[in-house]
């Protein structure tokens, strides 16, 4: 599944940033990198990723201490493994990194520097590694892409290759062209955009390609209004 923005865990008592959760996809974190960062991470990278970051971002660089209890405490995972096995492909994603010998104790954690979804598509490019999944590339130049990566990204429920069909759908691809792209057959397809259908609250395609890629304007237009029949009053 892909994750929200992080809000910060009320039972974090250390690493905590100055940031407010709020400011958190602010100047500094560009959402729409996030949510392109979130489509090379696995569920449990996502989340050890986003919870790091958040602790450390008012650090230049930014670099932070993170014993294995500690990110149970910050990301409420209770197994070791799992928080072990997600640091392990954050590194080799190249999305954080050692800075001190990893013969540390475990008691006194690793220290890790964790890098910013730009500095990061940047250092998988510089080994040749794609910087995100490679059907990304081909919406890029569409219009709305960044709307549609945003939402699809927030969305909680998707799973990866959910991910990639409801991108795949907003582009206009028929089902036997997101099967070629992906790999799969139709009926694969079809069965993944029925959990997509579901996961959005929509019932057809159309809905769902509103959904990702129309602005929302339904605010503004009822502001200008309220704002209208106040000048007449």
């Amino acid at each position: 599944m892909f994750r929200p923005p992080l809000r910060s865990p009320s039972n974090a008592e250390a690493h905590r940033s100055s940031y407010s959760s709020g400011e958190f996809f602010g100047s500094s974190i560009d959402e729409f990198q996030m949510g392109l960062l979130a489509l090379s991470h696995t569920p449990l990278e996502d989340h050890l990723y986003r919870t790091m970051l958040l602790q450390v971002l008012t650090a230049d660089p930014a670099i932070g201490a993170f014993s294995v209890k500690t990110l149970r405490s910050l990301t409420g995972i209770n197994s070791q493994s799992t928080i072990r096995r997600g640091l392990t492909g954050l590194l080799r994603k190249l999305s954080i990194e050692y800075t001190q010998s990893n013969d540390a104790p475990e008691r006194d954690g690793h220290t890790y520097q964790i890098f910013k979804p730009e500095e990061i598509f940047e250092r998988r490019r510089a080994l040749g590694i794609p910087p995100y999944p490679k059907e990304i590339e081909t919406y890029k130049a569409s219009s709305g892409f960044d709307r549609a990566v945003e939402r699809v990204s927030r969305n909680g429920n998707l799973s990866r290759r959910e991910a990639q069909v409801a991108l795949a759908c907003a582009e206009g691809m028929t089902n036997s062209e997101i099967g070629r792209r992906l790999s799969i057959g139709e009926q694969t397809v079809k069965f993944h955009l029925r959990n997509i259908f579901t996961k959005f609250g929509v019932k057809r395609r159309t809905e769902l390609i509103s959904k990702l890629l129309i602005r929302e304007e339904r605010n503004l237009v009822g502001n200008e209004r309220g704002a209208a029949a106040g000048e007449r009053s």
